[in-house]
């Protein structure tokens, strides 16, 4: 849980960019200190505008942020914030024949790092942690898309951010890929800021201690993933049948209805979990999903 007397490690105000008349982000203001904070929402939710942006790596039309007390709005505070930040981006750029530690060793010269021997010092260190230490020198190409995301945070871990920017580390994983991404995710966290954006409800449940749920470039929900499941107290239930009424209902594995919605008089109330909660959050005709347009995570 963040300590709201320490001062965030990101700050930002009034974030707004328009692609058209598209609001990708429209005014989103949030506040991230220490730990994982999860990033749900659907496709063109705003989520990986939001973590660009903060990125640097395209500028907002309105507001402002800082990330470890650096401005990005000017030159010198941009440089700084890119020297803190590590980012994994939704679809890393692999150059085929760079072998794992030439990709990192590469990454590590844009981050300016100049000494050769501390450079692949830190090059070892930072595969080492995420158990590729073994494969360095072997190329890209024949390594496992398992491997290739790891060799990708491995990257973004150069020079010991203090701000971690994720964006679906753990798409396309196996599941045994995304429990040990899980884990490097966990241990990334201790000690800095991560902000992970995902489809997986099930990482955020896992992993975060705050999660933010965006829709249509706004904030509609910020606290801990408790305060998200607790949104559908009451709200699920099971049936013989789908019931039409409900917001969504699927057959599970014994034969009968989960359903997500108001249930009717005298249901068989079960269990909400995250995921529920997410789904009633995205709902616009729920009283339960009115925005929120200031975070504290």
């Amino acid at each position: 849980m963040t300590d709201l007397s320490m001062p965030p490690t990101v700050s930002a105000a009034g974030l707004t960019l328009r692609y058209g008349s598209t609001a990708a982000l429209d005014d989103v203001s949030l506040r991230l200190g220490a730990g994982v904070t999860g990033l749900l929402g659907p496709n063109g939710a705003g989520k990986t505008t939001l973590l660009r942006v903060l990125a640097t790596a395209v500028p907002a039309d309105r507001g402002a942020f800082t990330v470890l007390g650096h401005d990005p709005s000017t030159t010198a505070g941009r440089q700084n914030v890119r020297r803190a930040l590590g980012y994994l981006p939704q679809m890393p750029g692999f150059h085929p024949d760079f072998t794992a530690f030439a990709f990192v060793d590469y990454v590590a010269i844009l981050k300016e790092m100049t000494d050769r021997a501390a450079r692949h010092r830190e090059v070892r260190r930072v595969l080492d942690e995420v158990d590729l230490g073994d494969v360095r020198g072997k190329r890209i190409r024949r390594l496992s898309g398992g491997m290739r995301q790891r060799v990708a945070l491995a990257a973004a871990l150069v020079g010991d951010p203090g701000f971690l920017v994720l964006d679906e580390p753990t798409v396309g994983l196996d599941p045994e890929q995304r429990m040990r991404f899980r884990e490097l995710i966990a241990s990334a966290g201790e000690g800095r800021t991560v902000l992970l954006s995902t489809h997986q409800t099930e990482d955020v449940a896992m992993l975060c201690h705050r999660v933010i749920v965006m829709a249509g470039g706004r904030v509609r929900f910020e606290g801990t993933p408790a305060e998200l499941t607790a949104r559908a107290d009451g709200r699920v239930w099971s049936s013989a049948e789908r019931d039409p009424g409900a917001r969504a209902g699927w057959r599970t594995g014994t034969g009968s209805f989960r359903n997500v919605g108001h249930p009717p008089e005298g249901a068989t109330l079960v269990e909400p979990t995250l995921e529920d909660g997410y789904l009633l959050t995205l709902d616009p005709s729920d009283a339960a999903s009115a925005s929120s347009s200031e975070v504290t995570a």
